[in-house]
């Protein structure tokens, strides 16, 4: 630019300045952005006889006929009370996940402490095609649809059935009559569309909806035409408790017809199950 008597001076435009700072503005989000969703990323980290198989495999899917999830310490706690209470069963794999509320879970490298909120693969050794799935860890809500994609990614989808169980506060529970005290807990089932077995309680009434794991597992499974029913427990009783843990009971018919079971626990075994399983729930919470 010349002014009136000649002189050159250089032009300075703000607005190409702003327009630079904007840009390094986007990039640097961009990179948090994508640094986020790295490390909430979820994994699944397989032992190394079930990784073998998997590459073995081809597909890299591995033969499963029935996969039992449990979410939340009672239902969690059942399980391991009532079906991988012998030495049948071995510990296969992990999902390791880092949110807010489970950051001892990010550590792909190394299987969650005993007692650590996890979610954890056993597999049958007579019939290694069933295996079950504990989940006592927070699964944070933009996790639930990896969760699902890359376990069931892992698993052949023909002739998979699939059996869910959780537990939930009953306050959560809508009905327009009283619930007497006596009542509580209590079951309620929910299918996909592709289940044709008789559920072995009532159907979950509405207006009533599921949340996090158990809905996506079920949502998953109805999208793709998969057999699964879920048993939701209604329980006033937020810790560990050997009467919601009981109230499962009804599955065992089920869980008996795919691997042997034990003789049923004493209540006073079950009960000191319970109390276990709070002392480690608190040390984590």
């Amino acid at each position: 630019m010349a002014t009136f008597f000649g002189e050159v001076l250089s032009v300075y435009s703000r607005a190409v300045e702003e327009d630079d700072d904007d840009l390094d503005d986007e990039n640097e989000d961009e990179r948090i952005h994508r640094e986020i969703e790295e490390k909430r990323e979820v994994h699944i980290v397989w032992c190394p006889e079930v990784a073998q198989s998997l590459e073995d495999s081809g597909s890299n899917k591995l033969q499963c006929s029935d996969l039992i999830i449990a979410v939340g310490t009672n239902a969690a706690g059942f399980l391991s009370a009532y079906v991988l209470n012998t030495e049948s069963w071995d510990a296969v794999g992990h999902v390791s996940l880092w949110n807010e509320r489970s950051r001892g879970s990010s550590r792909q490298s190394i299987a969650p402490l005993p007692g650590e909120p996890a979610c954890l693969f056993y597999r049958h050794r007579d019939n290694p095609a069933v295996l079950v799935c504990q989940s006592t860890c927070y699964i944070a809500e933009d996790q639930l649809f990896q969760w699902t994609e890359k376990v069931f990614g892992c698993l052949q989808k023909r002739g998979l059935s699939v059996m869910v169980l959780s537990d939930s506060p009953v306050a959560e529970y809508k009905t327009p009559d009283y619930l007497y005290g006596s009542a509580v807990p209590f079951l309620r089932s929910l299918k996909s569309s592709a289940s044709k077995g008789q559920a072995l309680c009532p159907a979950l009434e509405q207006p009533n909806i599921l949340t996090g794991l158990p809905a996506a597992v079920l949502s998953h499974c109805q999208v793709h035409q998969i057999p699964a029913v879920l048993y939701q427990c209604y329980t006033d009783v937020i810790s560990p408790d050997s009467i919601t843990m009981e109230t499962f009971k009804p599955a065992l018919l089920c869980l008996s017809k795919l691997v042997k079971l034990e003789p049923c626990l004493s209540a006073d075994v079950l009960r000191k199950f319970a109390i276990i399983t709070e002392a480690q729930s608190n040390l984590y919470t």
